[in-house]
């Protein structure tokens, strides 16, 4: 018998929180210029009581093809990977992949 959710009382593996979770977070996406110049983008605004930050750290790692970490309940990727950085893909459209609302999801410069 397989385990039960103590937030919405269905088997683990139909589980629905995680997705609930995603279409409520207001995330915000801006970049800093940290030591010696570098550019790194933030992702803030993800609750981690709700969503795995780990996981989605590495799932924006390997589409963004860049180094990342969570601190401090964000999320900093190395490099520009805001919406108008360029023509590849951005954290913002590799969010919206994962299941986050696009409309909860702001830019910031």
């Amino acid at each position: 018998m397989s385990e039960i959710c103590t937030m919405c009382g269905l088997p683990k593996d139909l589980c629905v929180c995680e997705t609930i979770a995603k279409e409520s977070q207001k995330i915000l996406i801006k970049t800093v210029k940290k030591k010696f110049g570098k550019i790194y983008t933030i992702i803030e605004g993800i609750d981690a009581k709700e969503i795995d930050l780990k996981e989605l750290v590495k799932q924006l790692k390997n589409s963004l093809a860049c180094g990342g970490t969570v601190k401090e309940g964000k999320i900093e990727l190395q490099g520009d990977h805001s919406p108008r950085a360029g023509s590849g893909p951005d954290a913002k459209k590799v969010l919206i992949k994962a299941g986050f609302a696009p409309n909860s999801i702001e830019s910031k410069r």
